[in-house]
């Protein structure tokens, strides 16, 4: 083990690639099982398509309930104002477009940015996982598009993300179509469930539409990967900036000039992104190869499972 990587965090994604694919692909469910286990104690409150369908126990109003929740037969016989509680709905199928385009296949901090979108996948396998829940996948490198049907059970998982895993890298040049990817999981209609959406979300913006389709019939959950790189530019001298999908390069002098220009357009870019987002009705979780992505992850659950409970957000 060379000095860098012992110099690694211990949150840091293991390396998933050539033959330490294998030790990888364990550690990381160690990881996830061992820091994710817990959180969902039982239900799939945080992650599944609403609060739940089937009625619960009713319980004092509390300031920030949703008033649509009330129970107004109890608050008559009762006089105190109650809501109904609802218990997650069962068998949860999931479905995730995993993003892993040329523009992925870089990282400038502890990973590649195609590393944490297994670390995300891995992290969505074991939130829904259990209950007879089903989890199906559509992973793409841009040049090739595979479909993991969905099945349940933690073996499926494990094949499912490591298929991912060694998705071969698409040549220079290739560009990644998300939107297309977004289609594909329209198409046959399904029925009501969660649809994870993880990639970079750089270039064009095509993908909103499709994206606004798919959430009018599912809950939706937007997953970006982001590296330091993506968002500022080093004061380096002179650099060769190339564009992964397209291939064309310019030569470049890092002025400071050029660094601010470059962290507004990244800026610009990212507030787009995230607008797009809210108005599909995404939930949005930003992951990014310099941060602890588990803790990121947890952040993100635990303050949806207190909006889908009623509590103030």
């Amino acid at each position: 083990m060379t000095g860098k990587e012992t110099e690694r965090p211990r949150w840091a994604p293991p390396v998933l690639r050539g033959d330490r694919l294998e030790a990888g692909l364990r550690t990381l469910e160690l990881d996830v099982r061992r820091r994710l286990d817990g959180l969902l104690q039982g239900n799939h409150l945080g992650l599944v398509p609403g609060p739940g369908s089937e009625p619960g126990e009713a319980r004092p109003y509390q300031p920030g309930d949703d008033v649509r929740r009330m129970d107004w037969a109890v608050t008559a016989r009762t006089t105190v104002a109650h809501i109904r509680e609802t218990v997650a709905d069962r068998e949860l199928e999931t479905w995730v477009a995993a993003d892993l385009s040329p523009s992925l296949d870089f990282g400038t901090a502890l990973c590649e940015k195609r590393d944490l979108v297994v670390c995300a996948v891995a992290a969505i396998a074991h939130l829904t996982g259990g209950g007879g829940n089903r989890l199906g996948a559509v992973l793409s490198n841009g040049a090739d598009t595979v479909r993991v049907p969905a099945r349940g059970g933690r073996a499926h998982a494990r094949g499912l993300l490591r298929k991912l895993a060694e998705l071969p890298r698409a040549a220079e040049g290739t560009r990644g179509e998300l939107s297309t990817m977004i289609e594909q999981l329209r198409r046959p209609p399904r029925r009501r469930g969660l649809v994870v959406v993880v990639s970079d979300f750089l270039g064009a913006t095509s993908w909103e539409r499709p994206l606004r389709a798919l959430s009018a019939r599912h809950d939706l959950i937007a997953v970006e990967v982001l590296d330091p790189r993506d968002v500022d530019l080093p004061e380096v001298g002179t650099v060769v900036l190339a564009d992964p999908e397209s291939g064309r390069q310019r030569e470049v002098r890092t002025s400071a000039l050029l660094r601010r220009e470059f962290a507004a357009a990244a800026q610009a870019h990212r507030d787009q992104v995230a607008r797009a987002l809210r108005q599909a009705g995404a939930a949005h979780l930003v992951l990014r190869t310099d941060s602890d992505w588990i803790a990121d992850t947890v952040r993100f659950v635990v303050t949806r499972k207190r909006r889908w409970s009623g509590g103030a957000a």
